[in-house]
């Protein structure tokens, strides 16, 4: 049987701002619990306002390990205003512009897990440029242009471990998607492509990958 996470936690995910569906959570929620075997902190790059950092913290806490998230918390391209998933509630009043940090304090609160996620502030190739640590699972959903995801996978899938997992998010190979899905696509494929990971979950948009290889 899957793994699955309390009713209490997955309440939780549900009601937090955020776009990840609830199978695709699931699935997250389980690769995010075979991964912490491996006694490795769990990353993910893009964290919104918390919405999939509520599974990996639930899963890093039963595995006792660390979840850990980077975000620069200013938004990505398509989360800017006049765009359609902008949400005006998450601008800072004074400066004008985008800040989900304290949603996302306010979500993990809530949720009773602050103490099992470490949120590293700032874009995601300048952590990955000094990060040394083996990762036991990383989460791509940052960034949707060619730029930021191609970022996301050269800065973070070296560190995943032997037989840990790399998680894509918003895979979509229609060409009609190529705002959405079509960068975080071609990046699923490079994957393959590098002989580095073996494919061994789909769920809609969501794409699992095990380390099985060196080449990345």
């Amino acid at each position: 049987m899957p793994a699955a996470p309390e009713p209490e936690i997955l309440a939780a995910f549900e009601s937090a701002k955020g776009f990840m569906p609830t199978a695709e959570g699931l699935a997250l929620y389980e690769a995010a619990v075979a991964a912490g075997r491996l006694g490795l902190p769990l990353l993910e790059v893009g964290t919104y306002c918390g919405r999939s950092t509520i599974l990996l913290a639930d899963a890093a806490r039963e595995a006792g390990v660390t979840a850990i998230t980077v975000d620069h918390h200013r938004g990505s391209e398509e989360q800017q205003p006049g765009w359609e998933y902008h949400d005006p509630s998450t601008v800072d009043p004074e400066i004008g512009r985008m800040d989900t940090l304290p949603t996302f304090r306010r979500t993990l609160h809530r949720a009773g897990l602050e103490d099992h996620v470490v949120a590293l502030v700032g874009r995601s190739p300048q952590i990955a440029a000094f990060w040394r640590t083996p990762l036991g699972l990383v989460f791509v959903d940052g960034g949707h242009t060619d730029e930021h995801a191609s970022g996301d996978y050269e800065g973070w899938a070296p560190h995943v471990a032997e037989g840990g997992l790399l998680v894509i998010h918003d895979v979509f190979p229609d060409p009609a998607d190529e705002f959405t899905g079509q960068a975080p696509y071609r990046v699923y494929l490079r994957a393959l492509e590098s002989g580095a990971f073996t494919e061994i979950g789909v769920t809609d948009s969501l794409r699992v990958l095990r380390r099985t290889g060196a080449g990345i």
